[in-house]
């Protein structure tokens, strides 16, 4: 990946340039107390990859799982975590530049990108519209049943100990009436 955008960095060397395994040396962690890296020397995503491999690094290392002093530890930790996070900062500066570079010389390319991210969420969120009226379609049909089998007994008389008589009269054919 570095060596497919280092044309993208001018005036910085190549990447593996750098010494194998970080500043540090080969299999050798680069932590916050090894000698800073120079901006010159390597190129961004270099620096990028060597701040994090120094961040997963400080984790790993027997100098701070073997370590007493849990401030020194903490220090280097953050130390890490923090240079990783200004090269990314960086970076991101550098592409937003490039972004910025392209805007001006290219609009056009911007507004496809534009449109073309819009259709993308408009979809995404038609799909999302689809699957909520599709669970909304279901508990209808859960909630009708429900209510079905709710009205199914209150049509029956309620139970009780004349129930059956008045179920067995209501049956029977009407009486003959009785002549004065």
């Amino acid at each position: 990946m570095a060596s497919s955008m280092s044309g993208m960095f001018t005036g910085q060397q190549p990447p593996g340039a750098h010494p194998v395994g970080g500043p540090g040396g080969p299999g050798q962690p680069s932590f916050a107390s090894a000698a800073p890296r120079t901006q010159g020397s390597n190129t961004l995503v270099d620096e990028l990859e060597a701040s994090f491999e120094a961040c997963f690094a400080s984790l790993v290392s027997q100098d701070y799982v073997n370590g007493t002093d849990q401030e020194e530890i903490r220090t280097g930790v953050d130390q890490c975590i923090q240079k990783f996070l200004d090269v990314a900062r960086q970076t991101e500066c550098f592409f937003l530049q490039k972004r910025l570079q392209l805007s001006v010389q290219k609009p056009e390319q911007v507004v496809k990108e534009d449109v073309s991210e819009l259709r993308n969420e408009l979809q995404r969120k038609e799909m999302l519209v689809q699957k909520h009226l599709t669970k909304l379609h279901h508990w209808q049909q859960v909630l009708e049943d429900v209510s079905g089998q709710h009205r199914k007994p209150s049509d029956l008389p309620p139970p009780g100990p004349l129930a059956f008589l008045e179920q067995a009269s209501a049956n029977l054919p009407p009486a003959p009436l009785k002549p004065n």
